[in-house]
C-alpha cells in the first residue's frame, strides 16, 4: 500500500512542478477562461457510484490545476495576494499527513507552541506588550471577533442574555471593509447600527467626522462601543490616522480595533511602518499573513491588547470532555476559539519566517513599495493612462483616458470594463476594478515579489494595445 501511494505522491508532485513551472512561463495564460456553464461541461464533477483507482486520480489533479486561475504568474494582479511561496507547500504536505487539529495541546504540542510563539511576536510588533490572540479563518472573522470582544465589554451580561434593546452602535469609515456589516448582523447588532465616517481627499477616516458622528449617537441616546480602524483599504490602500482616531477612542471609551488584514504586515518594514504609528493603541488588531507576507490561503490572525478578553468572550460550557486541568491545561488553544476543530494553520507562516527572518520580510514589503512608485511613473509618463489615486500603499488605480480622446464619462467607464474583460478572457493579464468616486477604476494590485518591472511594462502594453483595439472597433 506504502509503495502505491508513494507512486502517486510522486505523479502529483511531478504535475505541481510542472505547473509552477509553467506559470513563470510569459506564453502561459494566466486563466484558461471559461464560462460556468461550459466548465461544467468540460470538467466532469460527477461522483460516482464505484469509485475510481488511485492512480486514474492523476489525471484529474492535472485538470484541475490547467482549469484554475494561476494566482503565482507574473500575469495576476487581482486580489490582495498573489505568488508563491515553497515554505508554505511544504508546511501543508505536513500538517495535511500529521492532519492534527489545533483545540489541545495533546493533540497538537508543537503546533500550539509554535501558534503561541507566532502570536506573542506579532503582539510585541504591534505593540501589545500584554497581549494574547488567536487564529482565524480571515480578516473577515478577525473583525467579528474584535466587534465581539468589544460588545461583550461594553454589555457583558449579553453573552448570556442577549442585547435586549440595547442600542449599540460601531463606526467605521466609508472606504472599510465590508466584514463590518456582515459583524453586526451576526452579533444581533444590526447593520444600520454601523455608521460610515466620511473619509478625506487621501481616502483615510476623517477624525472630525468620526467625533460628530459619535456626538449625535450619544445625543440620540445610543452606546457608541466600537470604532474600526483601516490599515490599508481595499481599494484605495489607504491607512487611517491610528494616533488621531486613539486620541477620540480613548475620550469616549470606545474599543479600538485596527484592520490590517492587507496593510498590518506593513510594521515589518523599517522604512514603511510609519504608516501605522499609533497601532498600540487599539485595543485590537486584524492581521492576514495570507496577503501582504505570501503565505497560502488562510493565515490570518486577531491580536487583542488584554490578556483573557478572548477566554471570556468565547468560551463556554459543556467541554469537559475534551479540555482536561493537567499541566498543559494553559495552553489549549481551543478555550480561546470560537472554533473546535481547526486546521493547523501556524506552520506555514512559521516555516517561512524561519527562513526569510522579520528583515527578510521587511525587505520583500519593500521591494513592493518601489514596484508601486515604478507603476506610478509609467502611468504618469503615458499619455493613454490617468492615475485616479496617489498611492500610498500598493494598490494602483487608474484608467484608459487618451489625452487625445473625446470620450464621455460613460464612455471611459465602459472601455476599460471591456479592457479588463479583454485580458482576462485572453489569458493575458487578471487584474481588477472597484467603483472610485463614480469611476471606473482599473485596480492593479502589488502583492507578489516575484513580480519584475519587464512584467510590468508587459503587462502596461498588453493593457494600451487592448484599448486601442476597443476604441477603433
Amino acid at each position: 500500500m506504502m509503495r502505491e501511494q508513494e507512486k502517486i505522491l510522486n505523479l502529483a508532485v511531478e504535475k505541481i512542478l510542472n505547473y509552477l513551472e509553467e506559470n513563470q512561463n510569459p506564453a502561459t495564460p494566466v486563466v484558461n477562461y471559461q464560462s460556468a456553464n461550459l466548465l461544467q461541461e468540460n470538467f466532469d464533477l460527477s461522483l460516482p457510484e464505484k469509485g475510481i483507482g488511485l492512480e486514474e486520480s492523476i489525471p484529474i489533479i492535472e485538470s484541475y490545476l490547467n482549469h484554475t486561475t494561476r494566482t503565482s504568474s507574473p500575469k495576476f494582479f487581482n486580489q490582495l495576494w498573489g505568488g508563491f511561496e515553497i515554505t508554505g507547500l511544504l508546511a501543508e504536505m505536513v500538517t495535511s499527513a500529521a492532519n492534527t487539529s489545533m483545540y489541545t495541546y495533546e493533540v497538537a504540542p508543537v503546533a500550539t507552541l509554535i501558534e503561541l510563539k507566532l502570536i506573542e511576536t506579532l503582539n510585541n510588533i504591534i505593540g501589545f506588550n500584554n497581549g494574547e490572540g488567536v487564529m482565524v479563518t480571515g480578516g473577515t472573522n478577525a473583525n467579528m471577533i474584535a466587534m465581539l470582544c468589544a460588545r461583550n465589554k461594553f454589555v457583558p451580561e449579553a453573552k448570556k442574555d442577549g442585547l435586549d434593546d440595547k442600542k449599540l452602535v460601531a463606526f467605521v469609515s466609508d472606504k472599510s471593509h465590508y466584514s463590518f456589516l456582515k459583524a453586526a448582523n451576526l452579533l444581533g447588532i444590526g447593520t444600520s447600527n454601523i455608521i460610515k465616517v466620511k473619509s478625506d481627499i487621501r481616502n483615510r477616516m476623517d477624525v472630525n467626522a468620526l467625533e460628530s458622528a459619535i456626538q449625535l449617537a450619544i445625543i440620540d441616546g445610543k452606546t457608541p462601543f466600537f470604532v474600526g480602524a483601516t490599515a490599508g483599504t481595499t481599494v484605495a490602500g489607504a491607512f487611517d490616522p491610528l494616533l488621531d482616531i486613539a486620541e477620540v477612542t480613548k475620550k469616549y471609551n470606545i474599543w479600538l480595533h485596527v484592520d490590517g488584514s492587507w496593510g498590518g504586515p506593513v510594521l515589518l518594514s523599517e522604512k514603511h511602518k510609519h504608516l501605522l504609528t499609533g497601532s498600540e493603541l487599539a485595543d485590537s488588531f486584524a492581521w492576514d499573513a495570507h496577503k501582504l507576507m505570501g503565505v497560502p490561503l488562510i493565515c490570518s490572525f486577531l491580536l487583542v491588547k488584554e490578556k483573557g478578553t478572548l477566554f471570556e468572550v468565547c468560551s463556554s460550557g459543556g467541554t469537559d470532555y475534551i479540555f482536561h486541568d493537567d499541566e498543559n491545561y494553559s495552553y489549549d488553544l481551543g478555550k480561546i476559539s470560537l472554533q473546535c476543530g481547526r486546521k493547523v494553520d501556524a506552520l506555514k507562516l512559521w516555516l517561512s519566517w524561519k527562513c526569510y527572518g522579520t528583515s527578510g520580510y521587511g525587505a520583500r514589503i519593500d521591494r513592493l513599495f518601489e514596484l508601486t512608485r515604478y507603476v506610478t511613473e509609467y502611468i504618469r509618463d503615458s499619455p493613454d493612462l490617468e492615475l485616479l489615486i496617489e498611492p500610498e500603499f500598493v494598490n494602483i488605480c487608474f484608467r484608459y483616458h487618451p489625452a487625445n480622446g473625446n470620450f464621455s464619462a460613460k464612455e471611459l467607464d465602459s472601455i476599460n470594463l471591456e479592457i479588463r474583460e479583454k485580458l482576462m478572457r485572453s489569458g493575458q493579464a487578471l487584474v481588477n476594478y472597484a467603483n472610485y468616486n463614480g469611476q471606473m477604476a482599473i485596480r492593479l494590485i502589488l502583492a507578489n515579489p516575484e513580480i519584475t518591472e519587464k512584467d510590468l511594462d508587459g503587462f502596461f502594453s498588453s493593457f494600451i494595445q487592448a484599448a486601442i483595439a476597443i476604441t477603433k472597433s
